[in-house]
């Protein structure tokens, strides 16, 4: 059900319960790796996959004929097979290539492995002729409570049309060839990845909100021709992608490009075009205040704190500072006086209202989001190049 749930919100978009925008679940849901080609949902293909296994199931049983029954037997085993496979690769994908996790997707992916794990055991329980269907042929046969149990042996030829059903080394083989169709699904995903496309917009009939880069945060140096404004949330993982191929970009622009750093919380406190608070992004607010009062208070320390913000622990996977651990690092890199100094003071606060103000210019839709001259983009980049790519051609930046 889960994965018929998932592929059919591939196929008719909209919100996954549960998975707000920027979430784990979100960022694995969109990614290039929920579909083979772009085209093909993989939880539609595991939806059929689990189908499949469900009708071969109804044919396992002893009033089936041996011929079916055995058809059965290897039709599932390659089936578990498959789906052990593409379990393991995608628990793989979720923490190594796109560093978060979907709960739905984690929950099919379990239940792939148990169900794996369970049908090879009776698999090799039936190829070792132990005990399967039951001991008895016939129920009028079995005995009573209270009466005596004789030894009845296994009639002749049971057990081994039971191992003619499956043989261990047979059982194994398909299990195996299951795991092989998984390996050509991952390679497919892999040598068919999609060109990356990225939402884009256009303003019509009025002005984008520009910002000074002399009197902002900035990525790059201020007085570079190209400077794009980037809207981003503390606690957003997209946003922690794309924040860390900045420097990249601007070393391969030879510092002609630069970026304005503008935070957009994801929190209706400080974000009026957010209809209502999550749970994701419940301190955005107190996080984006406590960066911009050390950018007043010691410009120089804003780029530690920044990068600071967004690095992982050593061996865990991003997520979001606290704002007890955001204070103490501050107060840290500025001293206790300038920053409690510079909360009170407007400009942290009437930059922020500035950055909501460009967010709701351009849709009031996601973040993060490039905006350039008159046009934006959601990016989506897998790594530096594609940001490059989305920048020249969703936005119009000069080719390098």
């Amino acid at each position: 059900m889960l994965s018929g749930y998932l592929g059919w919100h591939y196929l008719v978009g909209g919100s996954v319960i549960g998975c707000n925008g920027g979430s784990g679940c979100d960022q694995v849901l969109s990614s290039q790796w929920s579909a083979i080609g772009g085209v093909l949902p993989v939880s539609g293909l595991a939806a059929g996959a689990y189908l499949a296994m469900l009708l071969a199931s109804f044919y396992l049983g002893p009033a089936t004929e041996a011929s079916v029954r055995r058809l059965a037997w290897q039709a599932l085993l390659v089936l578990v097979g498959a789906a052990a496979g593409g379990a393991v690769w995608f628990i793989g994908v979720q923490k190594w290539f796109i560093g978060a996790f979907c709960p739905y997707c984690m929950a099919t992916h379990l239940t792939s492995l148990v169900l794996a794990a369970v049908v090879f055991r009776q698999a090799v329980r039936r190829a070792a002729g132990g005990p399967t269907e039951g001991r008895w042929d016939h129920p009028e046969s079995m005995p009573g409570e209270g009466m005596a149990v004789e030894a009845v042996p296994v009639p002749v030829g049971k057990s081994d049309d039971i191992r003619r059903e499956i043989g261990l080394r047979t059982a194994t083989g398909l299990a195996l060839a299951g795991l092989a169709l998984a390996g050509l699904m991952a390679a497919g995903q892999v040598v068919l990845a999609p060109q990356i496309v990225s939402p884009a917009g256009e303003a019509s009939g009025h002005r984008l909100t520009t910002v000074d880069p002399h009197t902002v945060p900035m990525v790059g140096s201020p007085d570079a021709p190209y400077v794009v404004t980037l809207l981003f949330d503390y606690e957003c993982p997209h946003c922690q992608r794309v924040h860390g191929m900045l420097d990249e970009v601007v070393r391969r622009y030879g510092g002609k490009v630069a970026f304005a750093l503008c935070p957009a919380p994801l929190n209706p406190r400080c974000n009026a075009y957010i209809p209502q608070e999550t749970e994701a992004f419940k301190d955005s607010c107190e996080l984006t205040r406590i960066a911009l009062a050390v950018w007043v208070a010691k410009p120089g320390a804003f780029g530690d704190f920044d990068r600071w913000m967004y690095t992982p622990a050593p061996g865990r996977l991003w997520h979001s500072q606290t704002v007890e651990a955001a204070n103490a690092k501050a107060i840290e890199l500025t001293g206790q006086a300038a920053f409690a100094a510079a909360l009170s003071d407007p400009r942290g606060e009437r930059h922020l209202q500035t950055s909501v103000r460009i967010y709701g210019e351009t849709g009031a839709n996601a973040v993060p989001k490039l905006v350039f001259g008159s046009h934006w983009v959601n990016p989506e980049p897998r790594d530096e190049g594609d940001l490059i790519q989305i920048l020249q051609t969703s936005l119009g930046l000069p080719q390098l």
